[in-house]
């Protein structure tokens, strides 16, 4: 079966972890739980982790256990200067533009700031769409709901036709056991159960998954 789409989580997945800008956002949930909600900085770590693993992101727990505005958290959480960590990627947007599927960002962030991020990166105009936690009400991955969501959202093609690419094991799972073919970015190449294959970048996707361009070609700078 051809593939047919693809869904590319945003933040570490299409910008290397290396950038720093996840754990500056991951700063800032810890900054907002302190000065919005007033909980003790010494028990926000825990607290955020916990809620983390049981929800899927902290602003689930934060919904569910402080009844946080929305709005205002993803807005507090993600305003950082984005030059200062990532920069244009004109590989990436010549791989992204190589590929003949359809090519979707599904995010547990919100679109604002996949927007941004992909405005920065130069690769705005590689995606059909941006899939975010509004889009598919509040849902998260890794639960499957999300991703039954996303699917429709894109008219249901059917899983095996689908690959998700993601930098967490954990978000991939849920995919996998849907039918999707999962490439976990993974700068150490640490294989986990959940990915059928592991790659550092996306760069390297041609070297795993050459299927993709079913004979349209890949620039061999690209590869």
């Amino acid at each position: 079966m051809a593939y047919t789409t693809l869904f590319f989580d945003l933040d570490d997945t299409l910008y290397p972890c290396s950038s720093g800008l996840w754990g500056a956002i991951r700063d800032r949930m810890g900054r907002y739980m302190a000065e919005r909600v007033g909980l003790p900085e010494a028990e926000i770590p825990t607290l955020r982790r916990h809620y983390f693993e049981t929800y899927g992101t902290t602003l689930r727990g934060l919904q569910k256990h402080h009844q946080v505005d929305t709005d205002d958290y993803l807005a507090y959480v993600h305003d950082l200067p984005l030059d200062e960590y990532i920069q244009p990627d004109p590989a990436l947007h010549a791989l992204l533009v190589s590929l003949p599927q359809r090519r979707i960002i599904f995010t547990n962030a919100d679109a604002a700031h996949a927007r941004r991020v992909t405005v920065v990166l130069g690769v705005a105009d590689c995606f059909e769409r941006i899939i975010d936690i509004r889009a598919i009400d509040f849902s998260c991955k890794p639960e499957l709901l999300a991703y039954k969501r996303a699917l429709a959202l894109v008219g249901d093609p059917a899983p095996q036709e689908c690959v998700m690419l993601d930098d967490s094991a954990t978000n991939l799972a849920p995919a996998r056991q849907l039918g999707f073919t999962t490439v976990l970015i993974n700068l150490e190449r640490i294989p986990d159960p959940a990915a059928t294959y592991c790659i550092p970048s996306l760069l390297s996707l041609p070297q795993v998954l050459p299927a993709l361009w079913n004979g349209c070609g890949v620039n061999a700078d690209v590869r």
